[in-house]
């Protein structure tokens, strides 16, 4: 670990350490980045996992952790999947993540996102920024003040604006993929589709789907939520929580709100033959592969949520090149053949498509990413 160093003009403190001994040296975080100003109250911890395929790339999270261990303990896990979704979407990205401690609706201040933007600033370009949990678009714009290594700003800021806008059209792409490994067909029309959280990227997604022909059912814990799509649109039916929308008879179900989404519980009472949805982190197991074996077991197909969700980062990644929605969307309708590739790669080894998933991250790695750590010069 390296000495922590003071700036004498901001009081900010920054300790960077490269994989020390309790890190897997296998999977281990290139950089991790502890971040204190105690002017503006921020506390924050950055995570880089992987520079191999470019600038570590992931959002950063405002969230009330109990514990620093309990924040540390999420950043790595988040990082770590930044970097397979970034290689199996494509982009010449590595995976990175930020969480900021503290309740945003009370500690969140224009000094304390201009404190964060100078620790991203100071690690030179190695990791870029974007929203995530409790931060938003406008954040970003506070952000982008102190240093251009950061995505998802707002469309006067020269940014993509929301990213839920293709986070919905991807996961709405794959699962057409996974209709057609299925069902011979990616045509949604008459099957029955259960969305569970119409937030955001559910209430999108919701959009498409009635585009499509399907036939929707939706829960959230949020009536107003709910209100809004069944405004929207009126033949959509309402299910009363998620283990009733479980036990519905679907074809599809849709998991877009918390992680943990699929428990073993869960797993055995699904009636739909495919789970394809937006929420991150899905299986309960937290990558072990004993859930995703049972999906497989029970004959579901089960799309991975990193390459579902992908979408948005594909879609904030776009700006760096100065934002075109049309070839950011043209972009995300890649997915399809992405998903089409993964379910083919388990279907050929027996294998889960999480798995897979994972195989052709790791490969694309290992075959095009650098011998060193990304280094701006």
């Amino acid at each position: 670990m390296t000495h922590p160093e003071l700036d004498p003009t901001t009081s900010e403190r920054t300790t960077a350490f490269r994989s020390p001994g309790p890190f897997d040296p296998e999977h281990g975080h290139e950089q991790v980045v502890y971040c204190h100003d105690r002017a503006s109250g921020l506390r924050a911890i950055i995570a880089i996992h992987s520079t191999a395929l470019g600038p570590a790339l992931g959002g950063t999270r405002f969230y009330p952790y109990p514990t620093e261990d309990d924040a540390l303990a999420d950043v790595l896990r988040l990082s770590r999947g930044m970097t397979y979704k970034c290689a199996l979407a494509g982009l010449d990205h590595g995976g990175g993540k930020a969480v900021i401690i503290g309740d945003p609706a009370r500690d969140k201040s224009e000094a304390l996102l201009r404190a964060y933007g100078r620790f991203v600033e100071s690690l030179g370009g190695r990791y870029v920024t974007a929203c995530d949990v409790g931060t938003y678009v406008a954040d970003m714009d506070v952000i982008h003040r102190e240093t251009g290594h950061v995505v998802g700003r707002s469309e006067v800021h020269g940014g993509s604006g929301d990213s839920s806008v293709l986070t919905a059209f991807g996961v709405f792409t794959a699962m057409r993929a996974c209709a057609a490994h299925v069902w011979g067909s990616d045509a949604l029309r008459g099957r029955t589709v259960g969305v569970a959280g119409v937030g955001k990227v559910g209430h999108l997604l919701v959009g498409h789907l009635v585009d499509a022909g399907a036939q929707v059912v939706v829960t959230d814990v949020s009536t107003r939520a709910v209100e809004r799509v069944r405004a929207e649109h009126p033949a959509v039916d309402v299910v009363a929580g998620t283990d009733a929308l479980v036990r519905s008879t679907l074809d599809v179900y849709a998991p877009c709100a918390l992680g943990g989404a699929l428990d073993r519980a869960t797993v055995d009472a699904l009636s739909a033959k495919i789970v394809c949805g937006a929420a991150n982190n899905q299986l309960a197991d937290d990558g072990a592969g004993h859930l995703a074996e049972r999906l497989l077991e029970r004959g579901i197909t089960y799309a991975p949520d990193y390459l579902v969700n992908a979408g948005g980062v594909i879609q904030v990644s776009d700006e760096e090149e100065g934002f075109d929605m049309e070839r950011a969307r043209h972009r995300v309708e890649g997915l399809f053949a992405t998903t089409e590739a993964v379910l083919a790669r388990a279907a050929e080894q027996g294998i889960s498509p999480a798995r897979a998933a994972d195989h052709l991250a790791e490969e694309r790695i290992a075959a095009i990413g650098a011998r060193f750590p990304y280094l701006r010069r």
